[in-house]
């Protein structure tokens, strides 16, 4: 793909983040997920992540940023989660997030997620902080 295409790709899928369509919002936030580290996507997936009309958008949006397998991935995806509003949004969040962990177990990567969580833990956001230091302490109340 020539950079004229991806830029092309990028201004589309920033443009049909903004739609009223449910289903081309969550296609947007599957193709953003591509350039989470570029500063003008990361407040559009964030948008995408805490959803107002539609969990389906939230779903698809954490799914393709945790497949990543990454810590911007899953960095994002915590960062959301930290600042739903909505407990269907949050619910939603929360169960992507277990389900990475639990793909990342099986997946015998249990190691890396570890390491991502630890890295997290000691990231500038508070709210990151926070749900990654709920993550590596099962069963505690924070």
């Amino acid at each position: 793909m020539s950079q004229d295409q991806g830029t092309d790709r990028l201004t589309a899928a920033l443009r049909d983040s903004e739609s009223e369509s449910w289903s081309r919002r969550a296609a947007a936030g599957r193709q953003l997920a591509a350039w989470a580290e570029r500063e003008e996507v990361g407040p559009v997936l964030e948008r995408l992540l805490l959803d107002a009309h539609d969990t389906a958008v939230t779903q698809e949006t954490a799914q393709v940023l945790l497949e990543r397998r990454d810590l911007v991935g899953l960095r994002a995806v915590l960062a959301a989660l930290s600042r739903a509003e909505e407990w269907w949004t949050a619910d939603q969040l929360d169960g992507e997030v277990l389900g990475y962990e639990s793909w990342m177990i099986a997946d015998d990567r249990t190691d890396e997620f570890v390491d991502q969580l630890a890295r997290l833990v000691a990231d500038q956001d508070k709210g990151v902080r926070d749900e990654a230091l709920r993550l590596s302490r099962p069963g505690e109340q924070p």
